[in-house]
């Protein structure tokens, strides 16, 4: 087990940005179309962080030509090319799913300061 532990922290990254629940961010993603590779942006919400260490996971949602698009993101994957932190938001839930429900105003986060 200690072996596994190992190998885990050798593929973590190491300079992850401070981003919380109700965050807007940036993640820039690997793209792989046969043969080319290209960096597609995805902006949007953190609605949810799970689990620990080498296994973490977020999900980014965003509304897209009316259609609400959630990504679920692993952190330390090497796809993730980078995280970038827009701006802070103030929430009092560690999960946001009901943001699905809301359209429009109500489903704007306040902005936190500091």
């Amino acid at each position: 087990m200690d072996s596994l532990k190992i190998i885990a922290n050798d593929s973590m990254k190491e300079s992850l940005p401070e981003f919380s629940i109700g965050d807007t961010v940036r993640v820039d993603v690997r793209i792989r179309e046969g043969d080319r590779e290209r960096i597609q942006a995805f902006e949007g919400t953190v609605v949810a962080r799970k689990g620990s260490g080498i296994a973490e996971t977020f999900t980014v949602r965003r509304v897209s030509y009316g259609v609400g698009v959630e990504r679920v993101f692993p952190t330390h994957s090497p796809n993730v090319e980078a995280i970038k932190v827009i701006r802070r938001g103030k929430v009092r839930r560690s999960k946001l799913y009901y943001l699905r429900d809301r359209v429009g105003k109500s489903a704007k986060i306040k902005q936190r300061i500091g």
